[in-house]
């Protein structure tokens, strides 16, 4: 390798590694903000915290890498430029495509090892971040009994009282306790005076010890029937102790955090499998429409209308069915009439709906097996259009390149999403929606590289004015000598 291609690459590298790792670390805080509010609270272990961080940093490194190869691109070029290196390197007679090989190298491999991140390690991620996220939403929240209050976060309990004192804050003053664990119909009512909890390091129950109250107790369900209500229907007693364990292990236990219910998701499959899938469900969806189809054929009895068509019907000699029947039977005629069209047309409304959502998800598996590859290559479309806007603008840092890169892959994400939901509505096909952004994009870097080889700029502001001019001097009385 060249020395100049070093130094070239060098250029790109250096602003590569900071952007890209800048660039991850706010995904991430963002992605971690939005989520914030769903697992706060929960007893969550950091542990699980930083496992939760690093998936989404594999899900988003994806995402993160196009955007650092933009922003890089401009600002080594930008660098180059200002700094006069890229003038005394087209003085020395080389060109810009000559420059910018050792990137185009550089970034074409780039690309690749972001389609086999996002072919292997995304859907891993992805796999573990979901359910993990999942987990963590529906985990309860830590054990807090507030006073003054039904506290119903225990599973099967619901316990007021009005105090809450002690050195250890563990008793309680005027309980109520309301325990449902009998099922439905049947309660159980316990107060007293005072309460002790007590419950030692790792155990799985926590022992409510109440003194100096009573019990009320329904035996039989209110849904049995009165006889079997009136043979004992309740009891009631008073008590000095009362001792209640209760379980506490689901707030305590991180097990249930590991578990993988979800596992179908179509950002979870690589390319073969998505493939496979999508092959399976347009066969199960063919299926699905050809099942209906028969069924709407059946009840509405079509086969009997093809023995009378209109063609054939002689409306002079053809005799009204209503004819047949008197009043009061014509009108049950035609309200049976009418329910048996309500109830067709209700089913196939409920059933539309199921033609939609099967649809959207078949769409969604296509879309993504051709996003893969689409996103791969926008590591490579995004150059093209960093490198030349570099070399036009002749601005490094991190102002003006960072501000320009973010709006272009907003531009990029927008035009992307928009073609996800034209594919998902099937009103585009999956293939143009995922390509659709790179096609858009792709010849606005080809006219900025040819622009910045020929030392053009975005555009020549002075042909504008130029135009202006002549469009005015045409209104532009002449004078007088």
């Amino acid at each position: 390798m060249k020395i100049f291609d070093k130094y070239i690459l060098k250029s790109f590298l250096q602003p590569f590694l900071a952007t890209f790792f800048v660039v991850l670390f706010v995904l991430v805080m963002q992605a971690l903000w939005l989520a914030f509010d769903e697992i706060a609270g929960k007893g969550i272990d950091l542990i699980f915290i930083l496992k939760f961080l690093w998936y989404l940093a594999l899900m988003l490194t994806p995402t993160a890498l196009p955007i650092g190869i933009l922003l890089s691109s401009i600002m080594a070029l930008g660098n180059l430029s200002e700094n006069y290196e890229m003038a005394a390197i087209k003085s020395a007679g080389i060109s810009l495509n000559r420059v910018i090989r050792p990137l185009v190298i550089l970034t074409i491999l780039l690309s690749g090892l972001n389609f086999i991140f996002l072919n292997n390690i995304y859907p891993w991620a992805t796999l573990k971040q979901k359910n993990l996220y999942l987990n963590m939403k529906k985990k309860k929240p830590a054990l807090a009994l507030v006073p003054g209050t039904f506290n119903t976060d225990i599973p099967g309990f619901s316990i007021k009282f009005e105090e809450k004192y002690g050195e250890e804050e563990n008793l309680l003053k005027n309980v109520q306790i309301a325990d449902l664990s009998g099922g439905r119909g049947k309660l159980k009512v316990i107060t007293a005076k005072k309460g002790i909890i007590s419950s030692e390091e790792g155990s799985k129950y926590m022992t409510l010890t109440l003194e100096d109250g009573n019990y009320y107790e329904e035996h039989v369900k209110k849904i049995n029937k009165k006889k079997d209500r009136q043979k004992m229907p309740a009891s009631h007693a008073t008590f000095e102790k009362y001792t209640i364990n209760i379980d506490i292990s689901s707030f305590n236990d991180d097990d249930n955090l590991k578990d993988e219910k979800l596992k179908h998701h179509h950002g979870m499959l690589s390319v073969v499998q998505l493939d496979s899938i999508s092959k399976i469900r347009k066969i199960e969806y063919d299926e699905f429409l050809d099942n209906k189809a028969k069924t709407l054929y059946l009840s509405i009895q079509a086969k009997k209308l093809y023995k009378y068509p209109d063609s054939t019907i002689n409306k002079e000699l053809s005799p009204e069915i209503l004819d047949n029947f008197d009043l009061k039977n014509k009108n049950i005629v035609l309200s049976d009439a009418i329910q048996g069209l309500k109830r067709i047309t209700d089913r196939n409304a409920n059933n539309l709906k199921r033609y939609k959502d099967q649809r959207k998800m078949l769409n969604l598996y296509d879309f993504e097996f051709f996003y893969r590859i689409s996103f791969a290559l926008a590591c490579l479309v995004l150059f093209f259009i960093g490198a030349p806007l570099g070399a036009i603008i002749r601005k490094g840092g991190f102002g003006l390149p960072m501000i320009l890169a973010i709006m272009i892959f907003v531009l990029y994400f927008f035009i992307s999403q928009f073609g996800k939901n034209l594919a998902e509505e099937s009103a585009i096909s999956a293939l143009l929606g995922s390509w659709i952004s790179t096609i858009i994009l792709l010849p606005f870097g080809i006219l900025l590289t040819r622009r910045a080889t020929k030392g053009m700029g975005i555009f020549n502001i002075d042909a504008i004015f130029d135009n202006f001019k002549k469009f005015f001097r045409k209104f532009k009385k002449p004078t007088k000598i």
